[in-house]
């Protein structure tokens, strides 16, 4: 009765404020700026492109950065939440800064799609006629890319990343095309798409592939059928076929992810793998009433003076960090953070 009677008195006590201690002035919070994109390309006036430009871009005039391309990503769709991921590496330097580019999509079974045999079915069930992803890759190759490059301070690498739909226009592409972006990341792709065509063919375009080295980031939830055997079939190609020059890594959430839940881990772990960041590990401040940490051995101050590259860092998990910690002061490490991949070649 008493925790009643305190809840009653201060719901009471909110309804009596004065109208005028009520919050006003508030300011908006700019976290991107967001443009039109003229097209000769696409159908339609334009495109809408957010940018969001790495934290203390104007501070360092000299520094470049990778592009990461949103499909999907109008201030409405997917960009807010994959912006807020890339703020995330302010307050735990897991990744590497990059300037996130959010592409929206104005009809994205249309325009993501792949071409079909037959469109009837694909428009009775989506409402749309498939088959616009070669031209939206020329938007992209001819258009925006070039403009991106022309107005920001971009370092030559570029990923593009996306989810269901968008996420089979990534797998589409790295097989199409595979030169346009170094790296991919396809977030449950719809890999039944056209009886599972890009699982089934993936061997046959991977022979074709151009040298280059490339990096493939896939993963899938719990979904069934045709989408997680399509995605399967493309892993088996990967296992047997991937080109030399491509690194990849699967990882299997179809134990703890739904298609709905999927995209916000996933796309945290794939920036954690892709542009993962020196680190090292530090002695910890002395307990309160415990012993002060000692002076650093020479051994541990030569790595301290080392700077860390990613060419010098080693590979390691934050469990295998854990048990024998003292060994690793200092030493330069790149954290394997987040799901543990099934298979493949990325990160190793």
């Amino acid at each position: 009765m008493r925790l009643l009677s305190i809840f009653g008195a201060a719901t009471a006590l909110a309804f009596a404020l004065p109208a005028s201690a009520q919050l006003t002035g508030g300011e908006p919070l700019a976290v991107a700026t967001t443009y039109t994109v003229e097209t000769g390309v696409l159908d339609g006036e334009g495109r809408k492109i957010t940018v969001r430009l790495p934290t203390g871009y104007e501070k360092e005039p000299e520094r470049r950065y990778p592009v990461v391309y949103l499909l999907d990503g109008g201030p409405d769709q997917d960009f807010e939440h994959i912006a807020g991921i890339a703020q995330s590496r302010d307050m735990n330097w897991s990744f590497a800064p990059f300037i996130l580019i959010g592409i929206e999509s104005v009809n994205r079974r249309k325009e993501l799609s792949p071409p079909v045999a037959d469109p009837k079915p694909y428009e009775e069930f989506l409402r749309a006629t498939p088959g616009g992803s070669p031209s939206y890759r020329r938007f992209l190759r001819e258009e925006l890319k070039p403009l991106v490059e022309a107005s920001f301070r971009t370092n030559g690498r570029d990923a593009i990343i996306g989810e269901s739909l968008a996420a089979l226009f990534v797998v589409e592409t790295l097989l199409e095309e595979p030169t346009l972006f170094d790296d991919y990341i396809a977030i449950s792709p719809s890999m039944w798409w056209e009886q599972m065509k890009y699982g089934k063919q993936a061997a046959a375009y991977f022979a074709r592939h151009p040298e280059g080295d490339r990096r493939l980031y896939l993963t899938t939830a719990n979904e069934g059928d045709w989408h997680r055997e399509g995605t399967e079939r493309l892993v088996d190609a990967l296992r047997a076929s991937a080109p030399d020059g491509l690194a990849w890594t699967f990882v299997d959430a179809g134990e703890s992810e739904t298609h709905g839940t999927l995209y916000h881990p996933m796309a945290l772990d794939a920036f954690r793998l892709l542009f993962a960041a020196p680190q090292r590990e530090y002695k910890s401040y002395p307990l309160i009433g415990g012993p002060e940490v000692g002076e650093r051995t020479p051994e541990e101050q030569a790595r301290v003076d080392t700077e860390c590259t990613l060419e010098n860092s080693r590979w390691t998990t934050p469990g295998a960090a854990s048990r024998g910690r003292a060994r690793l002061y200092y030493e330069c490490l790149l954290y394997d953070l987040g799901p543990r991949p099934r298979e493949g070649t990325l990160g190793q």
